[in-house]
C-alpha cells in the first residue's frame, strides 16, 4: 500500500479548509465584508495546524474570494459571485437538492405519475364552482377587476379571513391581516422583514423543502431540529437556542409537511416559553389547515400574535393559479410589512382575492373541503395498504391531509430509487430534499392523492427489488 506524503496530506487539509470557507461564503453564512475566523481559531475549528490555515487563507486571497487587511485579519471579498442555490451549502446530489422535487414536478409532462408532488390532481379541484365564480365576477363593474387593490388587500376578504382563523382560536382584526400572492410569498416577505444575512433560523427536521431553499436565498444560517409525532424535540430545541441564538423558527403547527404530524398542547406551551426567553420570532405556516379533521393547537392562538406570525393560503386546497395567501401579525409588524410589500411586490393579486371571496361567501369552498377531506381519507387508507405490501412503512399515520412520510426497506436508497423511478415515469420525493439527518435517504414523501395509479406500485416493486439485490 502507498501512503500519501506529508506534503500531499498538508495539501489535502489546506483544500479542506478552503472548501469549507467557499461553502460558507456561497451559502452566505459568511456575507460580503464579514470577518473570517482568526487563523488560530480556524485551526482549532478544523483540527489542523496554523500553517495549514495560513496557506489556505493565502490561496483564497489569490483567488479573490477573501482579502487581507493589515493588522485586522481576513474578510470576505465585497466582489462576491451571484448566489447559486445549487452550489450553496452541502454538496449533495441533485436528486436530494431542496428545489429538485419542485423542478421535476413542474417540468414533468402529463404522462408522468407524480406521487412526490405537493398538490392535488386537477380533477379533484372544484372546476364548476370556479367557473361560476368567474361568471359572477364578469357581471361586476370592470374597475375592481382591473385596478390595483389596497396595500393590505381586499378589505371584505380580510374581514372574512379574520372569522375563519378565529375558528382556530386566533384573534385578529382586519387591520392585523395582510394579503399576499401566496403562502410562499408570505414567508418570503417575513424573511425579508425579520432577517439579516447570517442570522440563524431554526427549522424542523424534516421540513418543507422550500424553507431550505428560501433561507439560502436570504443568506441565513439554517439549523435543523428533530421533529417528533407531537412537535419538535424540546430538548434538542432548547440546546439549539442556547448554542445558536436563532432569530427565527419556521414551522407548521397542524399537519406538518412532510410528516403529517400535529403539534401537542404541551409542546406548544413550552415552545412559546422558550421563544419568549430567547426573544425569538416564530413563523407558523398553516397552508394545510383546512385538511384537518380535528384542529391541532395553533401557536398564534396561544401567543396572541405577540412573537408568532401566522401565514396561510388556498393554493393547496383550491387552485395553484388562484394565488392568494395572507399574514396575520401584530399591528406594528403589519405596518412594516405593508411598506415592504409595496417596495418589492406592490400588489398581491386583486383578481384572485375577488375570486376567493366569491367562493368563500357562496359556501362552495366549504362544500368542496368537506368532500375533499373524505376523498383524501380514502386515498390515505389505500396508499398505506399498497405501500405496506412493499415494506414501505409510514413514520406516523396523519390525522388528515395528503402527505405520508415513509421509511423504505432496509438498504434501499431513496435518492437512487427516485432517480431510477423517474426514468420509468414515476416522480418521487426523496427524504434528502426535506431533511439533513443521517438517515434521510431512507425516507420518501408520498402525496396520497397522486398515489392511486397501479403503475406506481409496479415501478416501486421492481426498483426496490433491483435496489435490494
Amino acid at each position: 500500500m502507498t501512503y500519501p506524503t506529508a506534503a500531499a496530506r498538508r495539501g489535502s487539509r489546506t483544500e479542506s479548509v478552503m472548501q469549507d470557507m467557499r461553502d460558507r461564503i456561497a451559502s452566505r453564512s459568511l456575507a460580503a465584508g464579514a470577518r473570517l475566523p482568526s487563523v488560530r481559531a480556524c485551526a482549532q475549528m478544523h483540527g489542523v495546524s496554523v500553517s495549514t490555515v495560513v496557506d489556505a487563507y493565502d490561496r483564497l486571497v489569490a483567488e479573490g474570494v477573501i482579502e487581507a487587511r493589515r493588522g485586522s485579519g481576513f474578510y470576505v471579498s465585497d466582489r462576491l459571485v451571484p448566489l447559486s442555490l445549487n452550489d450553496a451549502g452541502d454538496r449533495r446530489s441533485h436528486v436530494s437538492d431542496p428545489v429538485w422535487v419542485a423542478r421535476q414536478a413542474l417540468e414533468s409532462g402529463e404522462a408522468m405519475h407524480k406521487p412526490g408532488c405537493g398538490w392535488l390532481p386537477a380533477d379533484w379541484m372544484p372546476d364548476q364552482d370556479i367557473r361560476r365564480a368567474l361568471r359572477a365576477m364578469a357581471r361586476q363593474p370592470l374597475a375592481p377587476l382591473t385596478a390595483y387593490g389596497t396595500p393590505q388587500g381586499l378589505p371584505a376578504l380580510r374581514q372574512l379571513l379574520c372569522r375563519r382563523i378565529g375558528e382556530r382560536g386566533i384573534s385578529a382584526g382586519p387591520e392585523q391581516l395582510l394579503l399576499t400572492e401566496s403562502g410562499t410569498q408570505a414567508v418570503d416577505l417575513l424573511c425579508r422583514y425579520l432577517l439579516e444575512p447570517g442570522d440563524t433560523v431554526l427549522v424542523d427536521d424534516p421540513c418543507y423543502f422550500s424553507f431550505h431553499a428560501m433561507l439560502r436565498a436570504h443568506r441565513a444560517s439554517v439549523v435543523s431540529v428533530p421533529y417528533t409525532p407531537n412537535g419538535p424535540d424540546l430538548a434538542a430545541f432548547e440546546q439549539c437556542l442556547s448554542r445558536h441564538r436563532p432569530r427565527l423558527y419556521i414551522t407548521n403547527s397542524g399537519l406538518q409537511n412532510p410528516t403529517g404530524a400535529a403539534l401537542s398542547f404541551e409542546v406548544a406551551h413550552r415552545l412559546l416559553q422558550l421563544a419568549q426567553q430567547h426573544e425569538m420570532w416564530i413563523i407558523e405556516d398553516d397552508v394545510l389547515a383546512d385538511f384537518e379533521w380535528r384542529p391541532a393547537p395553533r401557536l398564534a392562538a396561544l401567543d396572541g400574535l405577540q412573537r408568532v406570525i401566522h401565514t396561510g393560503s388556498f393554493s393547496k386546497t383550491l387552485s395553484a393559479s388562484v394565488r392568494c395567501g395572507y399574514i396575520a401579525a401584530g399591528v406594528k409588524e403589519v405596518a412594516g410589512l405593508v411598506d415592504l410589500k409595496l417596495a418589492t411586490a406592490f400588489e398581491s393579486g386583486h383578481f384572485s382575492a375577488e375570486m376567493l371571496l366569491q367562493l368563500l361567501r357562496s359556501g362552495a369552498y366549504r362544500r368542496h373541503m368537506e368532500g375533499l377531506r373524505k376523498r383524501l381519507a380514502e386515498a390515505m387508507t389505500h396508499t398505506i395498504r399498497q405501500l405496506g405490501e412493499l415494506g414501505i412503512v409510514p413514520w406516523a399515520e396523519p390525522r388528515g391531509g395528503m402527505f405520508l412520510w415513509c421509511r423504505l426497506p432496509q438498504g434501499i436508497s431513496a435518492s437512487d430509487l427516485a432517480r431510477r423511478a423517474l426514468a420509468s415515469g414515476v416522480m418521487l420525493a426523496p427524504g434528502g430534499s426535506f431533511s439533513q439527518a443521517a438517515d434521510a435517504d431512507s425516507y420518501l414523501r408520498f402525496n396520497v392523492s397522486q398515489s392511486l395509479a397501479p403503475d406506481i406500485y409496479s415501478v416501486l416493486a421492481r426498483e426496490i427489488t433491483a435496489g435490494g439485490g
